[in-house]
C-alpha cells in the first residue's frame, strides 16, 4: 500500500495450492505475480507456470518477498529479506529473463519429473534437507536447523558410487554429494555452485567426492564462500543434458523439496520466465 502496488493477495491452505491458485488467475488475466514466502513456494510458483497453456511463460513475471527457511534464490539475484527493501526492488521493476531445469526421477519405480528455478542436491544434502523439512512444520531450531542436520547426518551417511553423463561424456566418483543448477545458493546460504549465472543457458554442477567427517567439519566455513570448490575432493562441470545413476540408489531434492530416488536425468529450458532482480 506504501508504495502504491495494486495488488490482490491469497493465502496458500495445503501443499501445491499455489500452483492452482496461479492457473486461476492467469486464465483471469493476471500476468504479474509476488511470491511471499520461502524457495517451495517459489518452486510451486514456477510448476504451475511451467505446466499451464494459457499463456507464453515469457509473458508473465515473478518476484519474491523472501519469508521462507534458507530464501536461497534470493541471495543470487541480490533480493533483500527485509520486506521493506524487498517491495522497493518490486517497484524499481529490474527484470531477468530466467532459466529453469526440468528434473526426471522415480518413486517406487516410476517416473516423475519436476521444474526447478534455483538448485537440485543429491546425496549427502538431499538426506540433510529431508531433516530439515521434517521439522519445518515445528519450526524448530530456527536458522540454525541447516547445520545442525549437516552434523547430525554426517555420522551416518555413506557415500554412493555415480554414474553421471553430461552432455554425452561419462564420469565416474565416489560422491559425497552432488549440487547442480540454476542458482549459486542453496542449504541456507551455502554457496554450492559458486559460477553458476541464472540466464546462461546452461546446468552448474559441483561434486564433493568421498572425504572424510573431519575435512567435512573443518570446511564448512568454506561451502558459505565457495571456496570448497578449491579443494582436491570437489570437481565442477556444466552441461545442458544431464543424467546420474547411484549405486545404491539416492535422494533428491529440488529448491528444498524431497522428490524421490534415483536415476535422474535434467533438462535445461533457456530464458522461461522474466523475474525481478536487485
Amino acid at each position: 500500500d506504501q508504495y502504491k502496488i495494486a495488488y490482490q493477495h491469497y493465502f496458500t491452505q495445503y501443499p501445491r495450492h499455489a500452483i492452482t491458485l496461479i492457473w486461476d488467475s492467469l486464465e483471469q488475466g493476471y500476468r504479474k505475480f509476488i511470491i511471499a514466502g520461502g524457495d517451495g513456494l517459489l518452486n510451486e510458483a514456477v510448476n504451475a507456470l511451467c505446466t499451464q497453456t494459457a499463456v507464453d511463460p515469457k509473458l508473465v513475471t515473478l518476484s519474491m518477498i523472501p519469508v521462507g527457511t534458507g530464501n536461497d534464490w534470493a541471495r543470487t539475484l541480490n533480493i533483500p529479506f527485509d520486506y521493506a527493501a524487498a517491495i522497493n526492488v518490486i517497484k524499481t521493476g529490474k527484470k531477468l529473463g530466467h532459466d529453469i531445469g526440468r528434473v526426471f526421477y522415480h518413486i517406487e519405480g516410476r517416473e516423475h519429473s519436476r521444474d526447478f528455478i534455483n538448485m537440485c542436491g543429491m546425496g549427502f544434502d538431499a538426506e540433510v534437507n529431508k531433516k530439515v523439512t521434517a521439522d519445518r512444520e515445528r519450526d524448530h531450531l530456527g536458522h540454525l536447523k541447516y547445520r545442525y542436520h549437516i552434523l547430525t547426518t554426517l555420522m551416518g551417511y555413506t557415500p554412493t558410487i555415480m554414474t553421471l553423463t553430461i552432455d554425452g561424456r561419462q564420469i565416474v566418483h565416489e560422491v559425497f554429494s552432488v549440487a547442480l543448477g540454476i542458482g549459486q545458493y542453496n542449504g541456507g546460504g551455502m554457496k554450492q555452485l559458486p559460477f553458476a549465472v541464472p540466464d546462461d543457458g546452461i546446468f552448474d554442477l559441483t561434486i564433493i567426492k568421498k572425504v572424510s567427517r573431519l575435512k567435512v567439519l573443518r570446511s564448512l566455513p568454506k561451502l558459505y564462500d565457495g571456496s570448497f570448490v578449491q579443494l582436491p575432493e570437489v570437481s565442477t562441470y556444466t552441461g545442458k543434458a544431464i543424467q546420474i545413476q547411484s549405486e545404491p540408489i539416492c535422494r533428491i531434492e529440488a529448491d528444498g523439496e524431497i522428490l524421490g530416488e534415483s536415476p535422474f536425468r535434467f533438462e535445461i529450458m533457456p530464458l522461461v520466465v522474466n523475474v525481478i532482480i536487485g
